[in-house]
C-alpha cells in the first residue's frame, strides 16, 4: 500500500500566513500532481490544529521573541509566531490544494501543553495522534501487512514537521521516503534542511523527487545530498 502524506500544507505555513515558510506555496503543484497521479492507494493531510493558548506561541510567554528557545518538561521548544489557531483562516489548507482527492485528515496540536510536529506523536512522544491507527485500519482493510506500506511524506516543513513525521514513520517501522521537490525548509539557521536529510538517511529514511514516483515519467537519478 502506497500512501503519501501531505504535512501540514496550511495558509498561515504559505506566503501571506502568519509563520510563512519560504515558498512554502510552491509544495502545492507538486502536491496536486502527485495526488493526481493514481500512484498512491491512500491520501492523507496533515494539518496544525492550536487552540488560541497554544504552549508554543511566543506571545504566550511573556518576555519571550519569536524563535527563541526555552526549556520545557517536553524538551527544548521553539517559540514561534500565533499560526493555525483552531477555526481561523491561517489553519485551513492551501486554497489550491485539491482536497478533493485527500481520503483523510489528521489534526496534531491540539494540547495546550505541548507541541506536536509529528503528524504520529506529539514532541514528547506522550500522547498519539489517529495517523498509525489509520494506517494500520487502512492496511488490513486491504489485506495488505504492515511491512508493505510504504509511506511518500512532503510539504511544510521540512526541518521540522515534515522531518518529524518522517522520522516517527521510520521508527515505527513503516518504510519511508521524503519527496524532496514538494517540500520547503524554514531554514533558521542555514544548511538545517540538509542536515536534517542527513539525519534522516540514517534512520532509513529515503529521499526521493517526484520524478521518481509518478508513473508516466521517466525516472530521474537518485537525490545527491551535496554540501
Amino acid at each position: 500500500m502506497k500512501v503519501l502524506i501531505l504535512v501540514d500544507i496550511q495558509n498561515d505555513f504559505c506566503p501571506g500566513g502568519a509563520l510563512p515558510v519560504p515558498e512554502g506555496d510552491h509544495v502545492v503543484p507538486a502536491a496536486n500532481t502527485l495526488m493526481r497521479s493514481g500512484a498512491f492507494d491512500l491520501v492523507v493531510a496533515t494539518k496544525d490544529w492550536h487552540p488560541a493558548n497554544h504552549i508554543s506561541f511566543a506571545d504566550n510567554h511573556e518576555g519571550k521573541e519569536v524563535f527563541q528557545q526555552i526549556e520545557l518538561p517536553s524538551g527544548a521548544q521553539t517559540l514561534w509566531p500565533r499560526h493555525c489557531v483552531q477555526g481561523t483562516s491561517g489553519a485551513e489548507l492551501h486554497p489550491k490544494l485539491d482536497t478533493n482527492r485527500i481520503d483523510h485528515i489528521v489534526t496534531k496540536g491540539t494540547s495546550q501543553s505541548i507541541d506536536s510536529y509529528s503528524g504520529f506523536f506529539d514532541n514528547g512522544h506522550q500522547q498519539e495522534t489517529d495517523l498509525r491507527e489509520l494506517l494500520t485500519r487502512e492496511a488490513t482493510l486491504r489485506g495488505i501487512p504492515f511491512n508493505e506500506v510504504r509511506l511518500s511524506v512532503c510539504g511544510l516543513a521540512l526541518d521540522y514537521c515534515v522531518a518529524a513525521t518522517a522520522r516517527d514513520a521510520a521508527r515505527l517501522g513503516f518504510k519511508t521516503d521524503i519527496i524532496l521537490d514538494a517540500c520547503r525548509a524554514v531554514n533558521i539557521s542555514p544548511g538545517d534542511d540538509l542536515r536534517t536529510l542527513r539525519e534522516l538517511t540514517t534512520l532509513g529514511v529515503g529521499v526521493v523527487s517526484s520524478r521518481e514516483i509518478l508513473p508516466e515519467r521517466t525516472p530521474s537519478r537518485p537525490v545527491e545530498l551535496r554540501p
